[in-house]
């Protein structure tokens, strides 16, 4: 059964770090691109960060770049995200997704989003001002 478990979602004070951790099984995780979306209230999923599986190379969406970071462990099949200079507007439900095309094109443009393959189940994140 392929499965991606995110954890680490809580409340966390707007200028303070938080992480999440995303640990995936019942698939080859290491030939998909890996990454994060996220929600907000009333808004459209949007891509975070993404992996690459081809050269290890890293995205981010414009309205995070400079404060998260995206990592990932292969031993762990695990995908990290830490969120650092956190805003009241990074207040989402962040998903955790995996995709077959290795460039991470799916997380990067709206377009591509339906070449998502795998999906967590969401933790939410919510920052205080």
């Amino acid at each position: 059964e392929v499965q991606l478990v995110e954890s680490g979602g809580g409340l966390v004070q707007a200028g303070g770090s938080h992480r999440l951790s995303c640990t995936a099984s019942g698939f080859t995780y290491d030939i998909y691109a890996i990454g994060w979306f996220r929600q907000a209230p009333g808004k459209e999923r949007e891509g975070v960060a993404c992996i690459s599986s081809n050269d290890g190379s890293a995205w981010y969406a414009d309205s995070v770049k400079g404060r998260f970071t995206i990592s990932k462990d292969n031993a762990k099949s695990t995908v990290y995200l830490q969120m650092d200079s956190l805003k009241p507007e990074d207040t989402a439900t962040y998903f955790c997704a995996a995709a077959g095309d290795v460039t991470g094109l799916a997380f990067r443009y709206p377009q591509y989003y339906y070449g998502v393959d795998y999906w967590g189940k969401g933790s939410l994140v919510t920052v205080s001002s």
